[in-house]
Order: C-alpha cells, then sequence, then structure tokens
C-alpha cells in the first residue's frame, strides 16, 4: 500500500515539474499567462546583448528542454528543474524584486529536488 502511494505521488510531481515548465517555456513566445520581461531583474537586463525579449525567448526553449527532461529522466529533469528555480528565485531575490515569487520559486525547487531523490526508490 505504501508504494502504491509513493508512485501515485511520485507521478503527481513527474507530471506536475514536466507540463509546467513546457507550459510556461512556452508562453515565453506569446506572453498570454503574463508579460514574463518584467521578472528580468533590471541589473541583469541591462548587460544582456539582446532585447529581454529575446532572452525570456532563450529561457523558454531551457524551460521546455528541462519539462522534457522531467518527463523522460526524471531524476536527472528533477534536479536540473530545482537548479534552474533556485537560480531565478536568486536573481528575483538580488533584485529585491517580486519576492512572493522568490519565494514561491524556491518551495518548488525544494519540491522538484524531491521527486529527483523518490525516484531512485520508486525506480528500485
Amino acid at each position: 500500500m505504501e508504494n502504491s502511494s509513493l508512485k501515485q505521488t511520485f507521478n503527481l510531481l513527474k507530471y506536475t515539474f514536466g507540463i509546467v515548465p513546457i507550459v510556461a517555456g512556452a508562453d515565453k513566445f506569446s506572453n498570454i499567462l503574463t508579460n514574463w520581461e518584467q521578472y528580468i531583474n533590471p541589473s541583469i537586463a541591462g548587460m544582456l546583448p539582446f532585447s529581454g525579449a529575446t532572452f525570456m525567448m532563450i529561457v523558454g526553449v531551457i524551460e521546455i528542454v528541462a519539462g522534457i527532461l522531467v518527463l523522460k529522466k526524471t531524476e536527472i529533469g528533477g534536479y536540473v528543474v530545482a537548479a534552474w528555480l533556485t537560480v531565478i528565485a536568486l536573481t528575483l531575490l538580488l533584485g529585491f524584486n517580486y519576492l512572493d515569487v522568490a519565494v514561491r520559486d524556491l518551495v518548488m525547487a525544494v519540491a522538484a529536488f524531491s521527486m529527483a531523490k523518490i525516484s531512485k526508490i520508486v525506480a528500485a
């Protein structure tokens, strides 16, 4: 019974951390959900050799790849998503902008890291 519950929890995390990055990444090209450029730390935006929109499209590709990686190789993908969310949160914290989003991203990073750890147990 416990193994079934663990497997269900694992699958919920796997599909969440697989689908959400793919959707958010794809939205970087359309800005239907939000204007993603607003989340760029202004000091980072000033150093970019291209527009904020182009930067967010690059971010979108990375997120799509990360989501696919979670679906195909969950342990590795989980660590990638956890690291990515941590980097995003740190850039928001450094700019002292969108602190609520930064905290949320850190919580999601912990969940993605936990999913990666659980994947070893479920796969065994």
